[in-house]
This record gives structure tokens, sequence and C-alpha cells, in this order.
């Protein structure tokens, strides 16, 4: 370690970093680099981003006291740097492992991560309430928020900047991180000096002489500061924007600019009140496989970081890729289809469907909200939107989810991804509360698939509804059903048998259908496919629970709340009703790690289920 990286072996905490001098820093830079290159390399994570905010995270930590000053991190997919910085570089192996350190900023973790994350868009608005207890205390400590171009395009950047400029006596600090030039790009070397002289003393000194002087005469002092904006908005168009809601804007600079960035940053900490700082970065600096392809080098698995990512090995389709499939086939047969996703093309399985049907496909940018109702409205005008969503992002948009689509009862389809434990992600993006929202929801079908066709399927049957239908599959690969090339619908509400038993019936909702089955035959025990969460078949389920003397729930959702809890509902309005163990997962959050390794944990594998069966029926299993 102390031969490759013979700076960065030094440093154990900002501090140390604190007493290199500039041209360390910029060595401190190839070596950060290096070492996020390779651990992401050995353990997998996000990467281009990573790549493209070494110099940054540098330079913040270098001109802030932190964890004094507060740092807050936008989404959290750029802060190993951060994380290496502050005392965690010999722990850098674990990184997205149980156990071990997460990929995101996380309290429990460290002082320096001041706020968890790994949602867009909270960045400002946890600074600013930051800001607003340090200005309640008299404490003069600095909060900065670091927001990327992709998540300045949601709302909540903006509610919060709104809020900010209606403040008196707030010391804040945006950093926009612009690493895809999406605002604005730079325009080379008149852009840098002129930020360091937005931010230098002698500018500045001479502003606030002029607005002391001019606060006796508010008509001259508006008309100069209107003289200032549209001066600096000319220079550089982005700032106008940002001044008119009550900051001061800064840039664009060169983010990998070691000798801009730090006296630019180190003049700021000096002034007061608010600053918006544009900092320009490229995702995968420094790699030239990730700069050339940002995108495919964004999250990446283990790889061979000499040779780079090999081409993807022919399998079976994951659930994504049956998405993007069905909504091509389907899309050709009806000229009705829109497809909306919020900022999540690749991830949710849209790049043909956008090559294909480039006028019917919208992404909306990070906007869940808008991307719901944005589909009602196209509802409304006979069109038959579909949504492309992972379930832990459908938690933003609940709102509209109901007052916008299911209220009016319109047609949207939410196909909604990444149901259930998704692995080295977390807590911050299991699908962990979908079925327990959506099922209380009026007017909307709820469909969870047990396998690849019958996810097919359930997409044509939602599509064909006349009304609000969602439906909710898993990460990654099912058990390999054949797909059928038709698009045939299901009947709405009718379970599946799987498997007649005796004693126990297990009724199960998708991807715990094939665990059920394992476990069914071990038993002997009764295995239903219930398929629809709403409505639920009713006939099947009491028709079961007349011939058992056990019934098992089982869903990979908050098991408080979900599906099982409507069985249970069905099943005690019976005269005689069976014993009925519900099983899903606990009521805390689950950690990031393998999701098999999860599901056993949590026991919804095949073992645990059959464990907790046992138990429950007193050994008999």
């Amino acid at each position: 370690m102390t031969e490759r990286f013979p700076l960065l072996s030094r440093i154990d905490d900002p501090a140390d970093l604190r007493r290199l001098s500039l041209p360390e820093l910029k060595r401190l830079a190839a070596e950060l680099r290096q070492f996020i290159l390779e651990t992401v390399a050995h353990t997998g994570g996000h990467l281009a981003s990573n790549l493209g905010s070494v110099e940054l995270t540098i330079a913040l930590h270098y001109v802030y006291d932190t964890p004094y000053d507060r740092l807050v991190w936008d989404v959290g997919h750029q802060t190993y740097g951060h994380k290496i910085l502050t005392g965690r570089r010999d722990r850098m192996a674990t990184l997205r492992q149980h156990g071990g350190l997460s990929g995101f900023p996380k309290r429990e973790e460290s002082p320096y991560d001041t706020f968890g994350t790994g949602h867009s868009s909270t960045s400002i608005s946890a600074a600013l309430g930051m800001a607003l207890a340090a200005r309640a205390r008299g404490e003069k400590r600095q909060c900065v928020a670091v927001i990327g171009d992709g998540a300045m395009s949601a709302g909540m950047a903006f509610e919060a900047l709104n809020h900010a400029g209606d403040l008196d006596g707030i010391d804040l600090t945006v950093i926009l991180n612009d690493n895809e030039m999406s605002i604005s790009p730079p325009v080379g070397a008149l852009t840098q000096v002129f930020a360091r002289l937005l931010s230098g003393e002698p500018y500045n000194t001479a502003r606030r002489v002029g607005e002391t002087v001019l606060s006796a005469a508010p008509p001259i002092k508006a008309l100069a500061r209107r003289v200032e904006e549209h001066v600096k908005g000319m220079i550089s168009p982005p700032g106008t924007l940002f001044e008119e809601f009550g900051f001061h804007y800064y840039g664009p600079i060169d983010g990998h600019d070691l000798d801009v960035l730090v006296p630019t940053l180190a003049n700021l900490r000096k002034l007061g009140g608010l600053r918006f700082v544009h900092v320009v970065t490229k995702k995968g600096r420094g790699y030239k496989l990730a700069e050339a392809d940002p995108v495919l080098y964004h999250g990446v698995s283990r790889f061979d970081h000499a040779k780079g990512l090999e081409p993807a090995k022919a399998s079976r389709p994951t659930y994504t890729q049956i998405f993007g499939d069905w909504i091509c086939d389907m899309a050709a047969r009806d000229p009705r289809l829109i497809g909306i996703t919020p900022a999540m093309r690749e991830g949710s399985g849209l790049v043909r469907f956008a090559q294909e049907y480039p006028e019917r496909y919208f992404d909306v940018g990070i906007a869940e909200q808008h991307a719901l109702t944005l589909a009602a409205g196209l509802a409304c005008e006979g069109f038959k939107p579909v949504v492309a969503i992972y379930s832990t992002f459908l938690q933003r948009a609940y709102d509209q989810l109901i007052h916008d689509i299911a209220l009016q009862n319109l047609p949207v389809v939410l196909a909604i991804d990444r149901g259930g434990l998704v692995g080295a992600d977390g807590p911050t993006h299991h699908g962990a509360f979908d079925l327990s929202f959506l099922a209380c929801v009026p007017n909307l079908v709820v469909m969870a698939p047990a396998d690849e066709n019958e996810c097919r399927r359930m997409l044509t049957t939602a599509f064909l509804h006349d009304g609000p239908a969602a439906v909710r599959y898993p990460r990654g690969h099912g058990p390999g059903v054949p797909l059928d090339p038709g698009l045939e619908p299901l009947p709405i509400g009718k379970a599946e048998l799987l498997r007649q038993g005796r004693r126990i019936a297990l009724l199960a909702f998708g991807s715990m259908v094939a665990p059920a089955r394992e476990v069914g035959e071990r038993l002997d025990a009764t295995v239903v496919n219930l398929r629809f969460v709403k409505p639920l078949d009713e006939t099947t389920i009491r028709a079961v629970a007349a011939t058992h003397e056990v019934l098992v729930t089982l869903e990979e959702n908050a098991v408080i709340g979900g599906a099982g809890a409507e069985v249970a509902r069905i099943v005690q309005t019976l005269d005689t009703p069976p014993r009925l163990l519900r099983l899903g997962l606990p009521d805390r959050f689950i950690e990031h790690g393998d999701p098999a390794l999860l599901l056993r944990l949590v026991e919804l594998d095949a073992d645990g289920i059959q464990a907790a069966i046992a138990r429950f029926d007193g050994g008999d299993a």
C-alpha cells in the first residue's frame, strides 16, 4: 500500500489531507483515482461517477473543516473518494458486501457522513436544514450541498433553492457537479478567471459596500442588482437562473483543476450568504474506457480493469429485458402506447423502445411525480401510457398515483422493476414496501409474476385493462420459463393451483412462488400461485382454507400491511378458519449484500421457510 500509494497511505482523515501542499494534492488525486479504480474492479459498484469527483472531493475536504463543516452529498454514488479520505480506506475491500461499507453515505458509518442518502435531489434541502440549525445555535459552521446536474432536474432541488432564497442569515453553498455538461459547457480559461474574480475579496467587498450605500434607495439598488445579474448572465447564462433564486453564482469552473478549484472554494468559504458554484467534471475521468462510455461504466460488477468490461454472455433474459421486449411488441400492435421513465432508460430496459419509437418515448429526468401525472394527462386524452419505474422510486410519487391516476381510474400501466431485495445497493433501493402501499389504493390492479412468461402476460393484462394496473417484478433472472411470443392476457383476479398436497397450503406471491414449490415438495404441501395481489382470488383462498389446517402466505415485501394481511382478512371471515402464518420481510430495514444471502438471513429461502413452518406447526413440518 505504502509503496504504490505513498501519499494516500498517509491520509487517515481530512486533517492529514490539509497538511499537504497543492502539488502534493495533485499527486494524491492520481493515487486516489487509481485506488478507486482497483477497488471497484474488485468489489463492483459505481465507477464512472466516482472517478469524476476525485479532485472535487479532495478540494472540499482540504478547504472545509469537515466534519464540523457539514458536507452533504446528493444520491451518494460519487462518495467513494470521500469514504477513503475520511478513515475508511482500509475497509474499501468490503464495499457493498454484507457487513461491509455501504455504497452510499450512511450516518451510522461515519461522522463525516452527515446525511444518509441513496435517492436523488435531497442534498439542498438537508443542507439548508443544517444551515438553519447553525443559525438557531449561533454557530459559524459552513453547510455545503454537492448535487449533480441530473439531480437538479428534480423539483425537490428547486423547492429547496426557492425556500433558501427567502431566508435571511443563512450560510449555504450549493455545488453543482455538472458531469454531463447538460446545463452549460465550460467556455475556456475566461470562465475560470471570472469565477476566481467573483469569489475574490475585492469584488465581494465592492459589492457589499455598494449594497450598503444603495440600501437607502431601493429602486437604485434593485436596478444595480439587475445590471449585475445580466452582465454575469451574458458571460455565463446559467447563472441568471440561480441568481434569481437569491444565490450568488460562480462558474462554470473546471472541476479537475485543483489550481482553480482550491482557491475558489477557499475564497467562497470566507463569504456569507447563499452561494451556487457550478463545477464541470467528466465522468470516468482518468480511465479511458469509462470516459468513452460513462453509461456502461456507471455501475459495474467485478471486472479486470486492465482489460475493461467484457461483453455480456448470452443467458436467459432478465425481467427487465422481458419488459423491454414486451413494450416494443405491444407498441407495434397499439399506436396509443407511450413509454415514460424518470431517468432510467437503461435500468428499466427502454433502450430499444427509445430507438424504435423515439416519438413515443419520454425520459422526464429525475422527476417521478411529474412522470406519473404526465401519464395521467396522456391517459385523459386517449393514450395508453406505460411508466417504467423502480419500486423504490415509485415511493416518491405516491400522491400522484393516488390523486392523479387511481382516483380518476385512468388506464396507466406501472411497470415496477426491482421489487423485493435488490442486493448491494441496500436499504435505499430495496423494493420492500410496494405491495403494502399499492394494495390499499382503490381502482388499482396489482400483479406479481412468478416467472418470465407470466410477467409478459401480466404486462399485457395491465395494458388491456381499462384502468390503472401495476406489474411488480424482481431484479435479475427468473426461473427460466420459456416465453410465449404472443400477447395473451391473464384472467384478472384468478390464482393458479400449482400443487395439490395435504394439511399445509403455501399461498405465494411473485418471486416467492419458486421457493414455495420447493418447500411444497418437501412437505407434501399444496402450493398456490396467487398472481394477483389485488384483486385477490377469494374463491380459491376460501376453498384452500376449507381443506387445510395451516395456510402460509409468502411475499418478498414487508410483512406488516403486505399482501398476506389481505389474505388474513379473508380467512378471518370463515366460520372455522385454519391457522395462518404470514411470512415476508421483517419490520426493519434490510442491509446491503448478496440477494441470496439476504433472503437466507430473513428466512425467505426454501430452508428458512421450512424452518419457520416447523416452528409454527409445532415441529410437525
